[in-house]
């Protein structure tokens, strides 16, 4: 076991439930990292407890909500999604992860299987991807027309225009990683046996495909936050994208009662990846 000296905060953390659990799942028995484990999961807690507020809110007062997460595959957008969710009353919110179109819907206005998902009154949707896979996906792997691409982008302000005005919260989060770290990410995904049906046939492709991806990802930063903006987040530390994510959805929804000081950003991980 490490040496490290710990202060008599640190030392009453070890004296809780996720205390013990954060030294013991380390085989190396390493306080520090344990300690670190311990004050993100708090900090996970805390934001937990506020998104419950903010779901009390939005069924209490019939709002509705879409925050889309986009990002490269392998970027942490799941396990960001399971966090946010992990005690959200399961009747008012859904999880919206489509699947390719079918022959019916290939012959549909592009968006309308998305406005399908849409939340009623007291609702909140997460898309784990959305429409945006025809900004980025679509064309880097040949999915879909030039023609096709630019009617999407062409229409794309305008759809979320309407969906503001319908009294629709939308936001828009992209989980940004590094080359490097998406090639590691495959690789414990290609190992690891309860991962690998993650790994698809787009994603063999992701590398190679980097600058591709690069490019229409630029170009939908450029031309699609006429209405509603993007927030990027640096996502190679998935605990820290969490964290910033959950964040982000607390401060972006006027709420009530709000605990501003519960949500104000606390570098509690250290930049150190856990999981």
């Amino acid at each position: 076991m490490s040496k490290t000296k710990l202060t008599p905060k640190e030392m009453k953390a070890f004296n809780t439930k996720k205390g013990l659990l954060a030294l013991l799942s380390d085989s190396k028995l390493n306080p520090s990292k344990a300690i670190k484990i311990t004050k993100y999961e708090k900090r996970i807690e805390q934001l937990q407890e506020e998104i419950l507020k903010l779901q009390q809110w939005v069924v209490l007062k019939n709002k509705k909500v879409v925050v889309i997460f986009e990002g490269r595959d392998a970027a942490g957008k799941g396990g960001a999604i399971r966090r946010i969710c992990e005690h959200l009353n399961p009747r008012e919110y859904r999880v919206v992860a489509l699947p390719k179109p079918n022959e019916t819907e290939e012959g549909q206005w592009y968006f309308q299987r998305y406005i399908n998902q849409f939340p009623k009154r007291g609702e909140i949707v997460f898309f784990d991807r959305s429409w945006y896979n025809r900004a980025v996906v679509e064309p880097v792997n040949g999915f879909c027309s030039p023609e096709q691409y630019q009617r999407f982008m062409n229409q794309v302000n305008d759809v979320e225009r309407m969906m503001v005005e319908s009294d629709i919260y939308l936001l828009k989060i992209y989980f940004s990683i590094s080359k490097s770290e998406q090639a590691r990410r495959f690789d414990d995904i290609k190992k690891t046996p309860t991962k690998k049906w993650k790994y698809s046939r787009v994603d063999s492709k992701a590398i190679e495909l980097w600058d591709a991806y690069t490019l229409y990802k630029e170009k939908m930063f450029e031309n699609t936050q006429r209405e509603v903006p993007w927030k990027i987040i640096k996502a190679n530390k998935k605990t820290n994208a969490r964290i910033s994510a959950m964040e982000y959805i607390l401060k972006s929804i006027p709420y009530v009662v709000k605990d501003l000081e519960r949500i104000k950003h606390i570098n509690v991980v250290n930049k150190i990846e856990f999981d």
